[in-house]
């Protein structure tokens, strides 16, 4: 899952995206509502940590403008703005939930978890395709009722290609998922994860549409 923080304070943002990326996120962080907007509209977001206090763009006027969009990323506001005022214009705006600050961690991350699971229509986050199941949560994955153990990109990259089963993703989509700005990568990544899920599930779970990327059909093939 990925995820932008937007967030100025960079002792609390560096504590977020640390934590988070302890949990199998990949957190993309900008500290100013306009650099939040052009990353909005260039990247591709499963959920939004977004200040209100913030340089270049208030943080409930990039809200406006996203939802304007039509961008459906789920929204977390996370502020220090407490009053009642604040959270129903936050709510009004589009955001899909509101804490304040100081807050704590694991709260966080639950919120973070329950609004992804909305956004994808789950209630929990398990993923099930024939045999194989994927823990979100645990971050585990069973195949054929035998533990299956991944790299954690490897299991990222899994769970891309589930959540977006019966679609062709490309590569480039792969790789800003897997690894947004900040990493450089070998440019033999994606094949050497999905050759690592192969060798450890099945060859028929993962397609290679070649030129393009990659397809977990609806269906195994037999």
């Amino acid at each position: 899952m990925r995820i932008l923080l937007v967030e100025d304070e960079r002792l609390i943002a560096d504590a977020i995206k640390a934590f988070l990326e302890r949990h199998e996120y990949r957190v993309d962080w900008v500290d100013d509502g306009l650099l939040a907007e052009d990353a909005l509209r260039a990247g591709n977001f499963d959920l939004v940590i977004l200040d209100l206090g913030l340089p270049g763009q208030d943080g409930l006027e990039l809200l406006k403008s996203v939802r304007n969009d039509k961008a459906d990323a789920p929204v977390l506001i996370l502020s220090a703005r407490e009053t009642t005022k604040n959270r129903i214009d936050g709510l009004n705006l589009g955001a899909d939930d509101y804490l304040t600050k100081p807050f704590d961690m694991d709260e966080l991350l639950a919120r973070c978890r329950a609004l992804v699971r909305r956004a994808s229509g789950r209630t929990r986050m398990v993923l099930q395709h024939g045999a194989l199941s994927l823990d979100l949560d645990q971050q585990s994955a069973v195949y054929e009722g035998q533990e299956v153990v991944l790299q954690p990109l490897a299991f990222r990259l899994l769970t891309i290609l589930l959540e977006h089963r019966g679609r062709v993703v490309s590569k480039t989509d792969l790789m800003e998922k897997l690894y947004g700005w900040e990493e450089n990568a070998e440019s033999n990544v994606l094949e050497v994860y999905v050759s690592q899920i192969r060798r450890k599930t099945t060859p028929r779970l993962i397609r290679t549409i070649r030129g393009v990327g990659y397809i977990v059909d609806e269906e195994i093939s037999a």
